[in-house]
């Protein structure tokens, strides 16, 4: 994952109702959620729903499937892996040389 993706993706999960929206999704697990339920479950009302997963779904962090007359939202889980791990993957990689630098 590079740098923009990254931010895209934070600035994303950075609106508290998006990230509430994203949240619900990650708790629903692979099936994922019909927009009605999500939007009883969140409490706002389906423009503004509708407002913040086009956001999430650009990107990449939602998805929908249109199952007959329903829609199903869905988080994107290899995506948020993705980010999770670009967070996590240098953790603590330079602490060893700073620690020698400082040390010298």
């Amino acid at each position: 994952m590079n740098v923009e993706t990254a931010a895209k993706q934070l600035e994303a999960l950075g609106n508290p109702t998006r990230l509430r929206v994203y949240r619900a999704l990650v708790r629903a697990g692979e099936e994922g959620l019909p927009v009605g339920h999500l939007q009883d479950k969140i409490g706002i009302a389906a423009s503004t729903l509708s407002h913040h997963l086009h956001r999430l779904i650009a990107t990449a962090l939602v998805t929908q499937e249109r199952q007959a007359t329903t829609l199903i939202c869905r988080a994107n889980y290899p995506v948020m892996h993705g980010l999770l791990g670009f967070l996590a993957d240098e953790c603590c990689v330079d602490a060893v040389s700073i620690k020698r630098d400082n040390a010298a």
